[in-house]
């Protein structure tokens, strides 16, 4: 048995500030011979979405024993290029890293003591410093197993810590860095996060970048790309940059080009709707692009693919379609919620130890009593529910890890119906009027209603489907504008056994394809992680019942 691995994001923002700006989704992971023990994002803990205020929390975590902590771990923290240290708030877990030039392609060592609550058995630990970069790429390795041979590796982030945008190649047992800058996708990645048109056109404010991507995505499935377009953002520099422009100077631009398509921002506006498009068709090519340039010259057969923008389902499942690999990975937690679990690995990786392969379900900490038994009368009782038109929440066993609920954290419903798909969407969960909810279905019912391949990604709700003509009534709840569809899939009772049996059931007994799938969190929360935070968000949302680990209850 080799030493447990401690793994951190916990780089402290650049301002203190109500919201998250700079640096967000700190978490934490303890490993050990390649296993995830723990893992925590810290916003399940403190229920402030995307927090980044682990150093205030560390030693809380470690002294009431939420984190099971051995005497004796390796550190390993993840940098980003706002910095390489991490000091807890009272100084009893420091951690240090000199500065990098150029980008690593291992662990780099560091410094680090750890003194406990009594400040008496002070020590210093094996620590190391993960680029944020790596972080990314390894994040893959729990969910998929060790990168296969002759793999390309891409990050694509809003920000890491050389650059934005990094590839690696994994041949012959060894990772070599062929290119990293900000330069080469860093204008795409602009577009949902640091871009005037598109927070304008969804009315966001500056601070609420950590949401914009998914809103941008979904908005843009209601309009059509234009080339036209396409050469007025260039001409515009695609109006990156939150402090670039003025909203009535790109009004002025927009008559000036166009005409009087629009004199303000308003999601209805099908002009709008086409520039939210352009730039997503936009970011599609630019991702696309870069990967035939890279095919060409380096002959890889699989991709692995992390960073935040690997978020987007769209490009995704225009990369399956592009038979550019034969395979193609990405963690359910890309994002910055995974970078610890991916630091993890690497150590775990660079001590030796196989990578053992997790299914999603990993946000564990502060879960107690999480095994239970999937009970048929229980199943029953959620279906007939169900098929009353009731809204259900789920919290069933741990928690996922990364953005999006997996069926653990979920709230469901039946997906033939637009308007109880908008009730959920818009009333219960109170977002805007254009976002698609999604749907969760056995793997054999998605291979029925879409024409495309289904790969791995779907049990993680990465890949974006068309739906066959003949089931958007059935499915009228989350097929989106443009016809298609972010399914989840459930291939059999080892991915999840209260949802296989739960879907299995439905469709033996009523003919249903599938379940609206969307986040169990109240507006503005994350999503839920206890079950007394579930009870609490349940009836702030006024749903029907609530499923705890197992086991149904009505709530009115």
């Amino acid at each position: 048995m080799t030493k447990p691995t401690l793994a951190i994001y916990g780089i402290k923002d650049r301002n203190s500030g109500k919201y998250p700006f700079f640096v967000h989704d700190h978490n934490l992971c303890l490993m050990q011979d390649g296993k995830i023990i723990q893992y925590l994002q810290l916003e399940r803990y403190t229920r402030r979405k995307y927090d980044n205020r682990l150093d205030l929390f560390i030693e809380e975590l470690i002294d009431n024993k939420t984190i099971a902590l051995p005497d004796d771990f390796d550190l390993v923290c993840v940098n980003d290029y706002t910095g390489n240290a991490f000091i807890s708030q009272n100084g009893r877990l420091h951690f240090e890293a000199n500065h990098q030039k150029n980008l690593a392609t291992q662990l780099i060592p560091a410094r680090a003591y750890y003194n406990d609550a009594e400040g008496l058995n002070g020590k210093d630990l094996k620590a190391y410093c993960c680029p944020h970069e790596l972080a990314h790429i390894f994040s893959c390795t729990p969910f998929y197993g060790n990168f296969n041979e002759n793999s390309l590796l891409v990050s694509f982030d809003g920000a890491s810590s050389l650059g934005n945008y990094s590839t690696f190649i994994y041949r012959n047992g060894k990772l070599s860095l062929i290119e990293n800058n900000w330069t080469d996708l860093g204008f795409a990645s602009k577009f949902f996060n640091d871009n005037k048109l598109s927070f304008s056109m969804l009315g966001a404010k500056a601070y609420e970048h950590c949401s914009v991507p998914g809103k941008l995505m979904g908005f843009a499935s209601w309009g059509n790309y234009n080339a036209e377009i396409e050469k007025w953002l260039i001409e515009n520099s695609y109006f990156n940059g939150l402090n670039n422009y003025d909203e009535e100077i790109i009004i002025k631009k927009i008559k000036l080009r166009f005409g009087n398509v629009a004199d303000k921002f308003d999601t209805h506006n099908p002009f709008l709707q086409d520039c939210a498009a352009t730039l997503q068709k936009i970011f599609e090519n630019t991702v696309l692009k870069k990967l035939e340039t890279l095919q060409q010259k380096f002959h890889c057969d699989y991709l692995y693919y992390g960073g935040g923008c690997a978020l987007n389902i769209v490009t995704n499942s225009k990369i399956i379609e592009s038979g550019l690999f034969k395979g193609v990975f990405i963690a359910p937690c890309c994002n910055d919620s995974g970078l610890s679990i991916g630091a993890a690995a690497l150590l775990e990786t660079e001590k030796g130890n196989k990578i053992q392969v997790h299914n999603p379900y990993l946000c564990n900490v502060r879960l107690l009593g999480t095994d239970y038994d999937v009970n048929d009368s229980e199943i029953e009782a959620t279906a007939k529910m169900l098929m009353d038109n009731k809204t259900v929440g789920i919290c069933n066993g741990i928690s996922e890890a990364g953005p999006r609920a997996l069926g653990n954290r979920s709230l469901v419903a039946l997906a033939d119906s637009r308007e109880l798909s908008q009730k959920i969407s818009m009333e219960v969960k109170k977002r805007e009027w254009y976002r698609p909810v999604a749907p969760i279905m056995l793997l054999e019912n998605a291979k029925l209603v879409t024409d495309q391949s289904i790969t791995e990604l779907s049990r993680f709700m990465l890949q974006d489907f068309s739906i066959k003509k003949e089931y958007h009534e059935k499915l009228a709840g989350v097929v989106h504008a443009n016809n298609t569809a972010r399914i989840q899939t459930i291939s059999n009772e080892t991915d999840n056994p209260f949802m296989f049996r739960l879907l299995t059931y439905l469709h033996e007994k009523y003919g249903v394809l599938a379940l609206i799938n969307t986040s169990f969190n109240a507006q503005g929360e994350p999503i839920v992680l206890t079950k007394e935070q579930a009870y609490s968000s349940a009836q702030h949302m006024n749903l029907d019942g609530i499923v705890i680990n197992g086991k149904m209850e009505v709530l009115k």
